[in-house]
């Protein structure tokens, strides 16, 4: 996964996804939508990167709109939020 640390000096500025895990469900419809991104280990636990560049953001994109719950907000570091 990638952190913001990854991200080189004038690379574009990434995205800022984050998941309410009060209403993920675990049904794992971000991890088909954007596998490289998101993940299900173990009993349920959602791992996924926080700070994707920006160039995936169709990915991220896709990853959120598939959630039933609508529980991943993704925000545009480079914007403010």
């Amino acid at each position: 996964m990638s952190t913001p640390a990854d991200a080189s000096p004038g690379s574009p500025p990434g995205l800022r996804v984050s998941v309410d895990l009060n209403l993920c469900q675990a049904y794992a419809q971000c991890c088909f939508a954007a596998p490289q991104h998101f993940r299900i280990e173990g009993h349920e636990a959602l791992f996924y990167d926080p700070a994707p560049a920006a160039q995936h953001r169709d990915d991220i994109e896709r990853a959120r709109v598939a959630c039933p719950v609508q529980a991943i907000r993704v925000e545009d570091s480079g914007r403010g939020a």
